[in-house]
């Protein structure tokens, strides 16, 4: 099994596709996601990231109005894709995943942030979600 700082990424990057995919075509996107790594990933692992992603999938509407509520000045529209598919996983660490510390689900967040995400990405996550714990 990889480690869950790996599963994460994968999760944020299935995420980030989702918002520019039909739900219909997330599985097709999955796929060729998953077949396009440069390591072959094993069919365990990948099922675990593709089940974690649509637990975050099925959770969004709540987890959206979480983003307007602790985001000020800074609606779902306004939000960069990268940071918004970012909140949406943190989010959901925090408020469904109680196996994750809350303090790891923002750490690991803020460094997705300044990794993806522009150059204030990890400094606006953070006080997103800070907002949130």
């Amino acid at each position: 099994m990889i480690g869950r700082a790996a599963v994460r990424e994968h999760v944020f990057v299935l995420l980030f596709e989702s918002i520019f995919n039909s739900p219909d075509d997330m599985d097709g996107v999955a796929d060729a996601y998953f077949e396009g790594l440069d390591s072959p990933m094993d069919a365990e692992d990948s099922a675990y990231i593709e089940a974690r992603f649509r637990a975050v999938e099925e959770k969004l509407p709540e987890i959206d109005r979480l983003i307007d509520e602790h985001s000020t000045g800074w609606k779902i529209g306004r939000i960069g894709k990268v940071e918004l598919s970012i909140l949406r996983l943190a989010l959901y660490e925090l408020k469904y995943d109680e196996d994750i510390p809350d303090k790891v689900a923002i750490n690991e967040a803020v460094e997705l942030a300044k990794k993806y995400g522009q150059e204030h990405a990890g400094s606006f996550v953070n006080g997103v979600l800070a907002k949130f714990a």
